[in-house]
């Protein structure tokens, strides 16, 4: 039976967890979110030996989707991803890097598709079924393999916490909104790798988690 693995790479000064999601038998896969440093990425997958078939992205903020287009270049795979309400988010990459001062260019963003609710995209037979998640992004969305209990949930949910709502787009009852009537519901055994630090289960961060409890701010 194929075995679904992952390889985090953590990039840029963001700490961007670029998530390598691929076949460990047949070695195909895609990148997930390649916030920058793509050399860095390329490397790793060189290492492996590993097939890249698309790039897959969460949503269209810096640190995820930096690297995206040259990425793309490099590899000579489409871009797949996020659902359409972060088109402007993608579109504006530039003015994002200006406004944080980052030393190295970016690129604007132009996903060859966009993904909707409902939607599967799969790679080397592992399919992943598509949520759009809005709340830290307006066009976030989320990745989710059943046979594997598991979800790549990007910035929507952290171990312990839950995406930022501070920035354009946000909205915190939206986000709350997806975790708990799109995320929780898959079941408490599903595990999940997410932005940025260590992923979880979702279980766990039922129980646990401050913002989903309502003992968070």
């Amino acid at each position: 039976m194929a075995t679904l693995q992952a390889a985090i790479i953590p990039v840029t000064a963001f700490q961007q967890n670029c998530t390598i999601l691929f076949d460990e038998e047949e070695k195909k896969g895609v990148v997930v979110d390649p916030g920058g440093d793509v050399e860095r990425i390329q490397a790793a997958l060189e290492k492996g030996g590993i097939s890249v078939e698309a790039i897959w992205l969460t949503h269209g903020h810096i640190d995820h989707a930096g690297g995206a287009m040259d990425m793309k270049e490099a590899l000579g795979v489409p871009i797949v991803g996020p659902h359409q309400d972060d088109r402007e988010l993608l579109s504006n990459l530039e003015t994002q890097a200006q406004m944080f001062s980052l030393p190295d260019p970016v690129r604007n963003v132009t996903p060859d598709r966009f993904l909707i609710e409902g939607e599967t995209v799969s790679f080397a037979g592992h399919s992943f079924q598509v949520f759009h998640c809005p709340g830290h992004a307006p066009g976030h969305v989320v990745f989710y393999n059943d046979n594997a209990k598991f979800a790549h949930v990007g910035d929507v949910l952290f171990n312990g916490s839950i995406g930022r709502t501070d920035l354009p787009g946000g909205n915190h009852d939206a986000l709350i909104r997806s975790i708990k009537d799109k995320l929780l519901p898959l079941g408490d055994d599903v595990g999940f790798l997410c932005g940025h630090g260590p992923g979880g289960r979702f279980g766990d961060e039922r129980r646990n988690n401050p913002f989903l409890t309502g003992q968070g701010q």
